[in-house]
């Protein structure tokens, strides 16, 4: 068609149309040239622009970190300052790479070159005289204005130098302008050759357009291809994520079963002795008890910061003053950590108090302090400090888990070995140590982990080998006007004994269990009656009229601890009731956290314990 066409149009119209178009693709080569230039030129200026902007923010990022630390004489304020200070000549490298061809420029770039080196020379004057407790002299400089107008010399070159590069791209944006407006004639006067020409471009168009259905045709299946692909590798991810799952299974398997098996062995072999002496006639077994017990102990720890890094233990959190506590624990911490450690303590003034439970509280402090403690083994310095924070939107957004928020921070610092990043990032991880076999379960972090996460808090590590470590934990604000929870009895190192007449209900489904909370509570001085499980229990209660206080298990078959607990303060309202468990998950545990008012002992639990437990629930 397109060449029927040609063959009846006449020569001259051909002729004339040739022309004109060739005419129009010289013009549009032109003025298309003229246009790049400029546009070249524009990205030139802007370039040069940006650069230079960059230079300037530098500088003034430097006297701001000098002044930050003049005033302060705090070394963070001089991060920016060294971050940037050695990178300022390579941005005046950059700045003259693309002013270098502007004589406009050249004098004002000049001015630059000689005047920010001096500023540079007044900044590092002034912190080094900082630097050797010459501050007041440091300050008198500042004071002096050399370096006012030093600025002020280099913020108005700069301003100078912007308005010539604002005027050149005016300038070049009215070129293109006018390029484009000549382009808009030329095309003008060529549209009569163009109408002319008009089915060679309908025949071109179609050709382009089939050009690109076929492409199109291509991308479809190079996407389905892409799909294909993507939805193989989220699945092989997908296996990937659950063989390290079962790898972490398998690691915190081993690790309790490595750790029972040893705690179960002295227990064993304890009671072995203890059997065999005894059928001799034999009754000096102090040592095996005591070594038994210190086993049963060791496992009762074992599975409490097993729950606490499972985020499963139930919390009793209080307003604490956190202040307090650590003063109150420097006997303690001294004399775990022995002399070759120095124990400083930071105590902020006005410190918020913080909701959290105490005893995990003061439990997470000395595990941090004992891991500081052996990171360093030829003694050093560890730093307790203790602040008010607030982590913005900005913060929460780039930690998992953390809402933004007023927090109470304790944070713990060692002048140890310190830690590589790849150790940072396992530190959390159960019963992963970097101590010598025996010298650690690796529980340590991972309980204090638990902990803070359960109580809604924040825990972050800050490490360098061969410089320290800081581990800082954030924990929420207590605010008055909150539900309280009420403060839990006073540990006390004796045991409280029962008083004549107070008769306590035990309810326990395990025999041995049973039998064994119920010799407990009489070697205390209590009177006991025992029952299986809760209709035992109901009918008990009407038959004994003397009963202060209800000892019940949580989880039972039939009727639960809860169950029978409501029933009963029906039948006696100023019944007391206490709730034990070896489960966390269950009817007086919402989100971790104890029911307000809620009296709870987990097992397992000593007689002491006990017995501080009862009498605190029985005098309140």
């Amino acid at each position: 068609m397109v060449s029927t066409f040609i063959k009846r149009t006449p020569i001259y119209l051909l002729t004339a149309g040739g022309l004109l178009l060739v005419g129009m693709v010289v013009g549009v080569v032109f003025l298309t040239a003229i246009t790049e230039r400029s546009t070249a030129r524009q990205a030139r200026v802007f370039e040069s622009s940006l650069r230079l902007s960059l230079l300037f923010s530098t500088i003034k990022d430097i006297e701001t970190s000098q002044r930050g630390y003049l005033l302060t004489h705090d070394r963070q304020y001089l991060a920016p300052y060294e971050a940037v200070a050695a990178a300022v000549p390579d941005r005046i490298r950059a700045v003259e790479a693309v002013v270098a061809d502007d004589d406009a420029q050249e004098a004002d770039f000049a001015r630059l070159k000689e005047v920010i080196p001096q500023k540079l020379a007044e900044v590092q004057q002034t912190i080094d005289l900082a630097n050797v407790g010459r501050l007041a002299e440091a300050v008198a400089i500042v004071n002096s204005d050399k370096g006012r107008l030093l600025m002020d010399d280099v913020r108005a070159t700069v301003e100078r130098m912007r308005q010539r590069q604002a005027a050149w791209r005016t300038s070049l944006a009215e070129e293109v302008s006018r390029a484009n407006m000549l382009l808009r004639f030329g095309v003008g006067g060529v549209a009569f050759g163009v109408l002319l020409f008009g089915l060679l471009a309908f025949a071109e168009k179609r050709r382009q357009r089939l050009a690109l259905e076929s492409r199109g045709r291509s991308l479809e299946e190079a996407n389905n291809r892409l799909t294909e692909e993507m939805a193989s590798r989220l699945a092989a991810e997908s296996q990937i994520r659950q063989m390290q799952k079962i790898e972490a299974i398998g690691q915190l398997t081993g690790g309790i079963a490595h750790d029972f098996n040893n705690m179960l062995a002295v227990v064993i072999s304890a009671i072995g002795l203890v059997r065999r002496r005894m059928a001799n006639g034999d009754y000096d077994i102090g040592k095996y008890l005591d070594g038994a017990s210190e086993a049963a102990e060791r496992a009762a720890t074992l599975t409490r910061r097993l729950l606490a890094f499972a985020r499963q233990q139930p919390l009793a959190p209080e307003p604490v003053d956190a202040n307090k506590m650590v003063s109150d624990m420097s006997e303690i911490l001294h004399r775990t950590l022995g002399e070759m450690v120095e124990v400083e303590t930071v105590l902020a003034g006005g410190l918020w108090r913080v909701s959290a439970d105490p005893s995990q509280l003061e439990n997470s402090v000395i595990n941090l302090a004992v891991n500081a403690r052996d990171a360093m083994p030829d003694g050093g310095k560890i730093t307790i400090e203790t602040a008010n924070v607030h982590l913005d939107e900005r913060y929460a957004a780039e930690h998992d888990s953390v809402r933004s928020g007023q927090y109470v921070l304790v944070a713990v610092t060692d002048t140890g070995v310190g830690m590589s990043p790849d150790i940072v990032a396992k530190a959390f991880d159960p019963f992963f140590t970097t101590k010598g076999v025996g010298k650690g379960t690796g529980l340590g972090l991972s309980q204090v982990f638990g902990f803070v996460k359960q109580s809604e808090g924040h825990i972050k590590i800050y490490s360098e080998p061969g410089h320290g470590t800081t581990v800082k934990v954030y924990l929420p604000r207590h605010f008055p006007n909150s539900e309280a929870v009420a403060s839990r009895a006073a540990a006390r190192t004796d045991t409280p004994a029962g008083k004549e007449g107070e008769l306590i209900l035990l309810v326990e489904d395990e025999e041995r269990v049973r039998l064994l909370s119920a010799d407990t509570l009489r070697e205390i001085g209590y009177s006991v009656i025992a029952a299986d499980g809760g209709k035992a229990a109901i009918a008990l209660l009407e038959e004994n009229p003397g009963i202060v206080l209800l000892f019940t298990d949580i989880v039972m078959p039939e009727m639960g601890g809860r169950v029978l607990a409501d029933t009963a303060l029906k039948m006696r309202p100023d019944l007391k009731v206490l709730y034990t468990t070896g489960f966390t998950r269950n009817a007086v545990v919402h989100n971790g956290v104890l029911d307000p008012g809620v009296n709870f002992i987990a097992k397992p639990f000593t007689i002491e314990e006990v017995a501080a437990k009862v009498r605190s629930v029985l005098d309140s």
